[in-house]
């Protein structure tokens, strides 16, 4: 009788600890998924800078309002990118540096 006691709190105790897995999980799973957005934003404004320096400054330039193209000057094009990058790199690197929460674990590995 003893035994069936201890097994079920034994699942019980496996349960909840399933559970907080589980949260953790997501968690970590958003902060990952938060990582590589600014990551990506990051890699595409300094893409987009590097291909507007490689343009002539008599290039002309157009950017997408809804579903129209909008002729824009290419310097005011490039200081909107320049702006973004410092942005861009400051949500990677909060992104970074604020990792998922850390639970302490009271118990020593391996035990339940």
């Amino acid at each position: 009788m003893a035994a069936v006691k201890e097994q079920q709190e034994f699942v019980k105790k496996l349960q909840s600890e399933r559970e907080k897995l589980q949260v953790l999980t997501k968690e970590f799973q958003k902060f990952v998924s938060t990582r590589q957005q600014f990551d990506a934003q990051l890699n595409e404004n300094e893409l987009v800078l590097s291909e507007f320096n490689r343009l002539k400054s008599s290039a002309e330039v157009f950017k997408l309002v809804g579903p129209v193209l909008v002729k824009q000057e290419l310097s005011e094009a490039v200081g909107t990118v320049k702006k973004r990058i410092p942005s861009s790199r400051g949500n990677w690197s909060a992104a970074t540096r604020t990792s998922p929460p850390r639970r302490k674990n009271k118990r020593s590995p391996g035990k339940i």
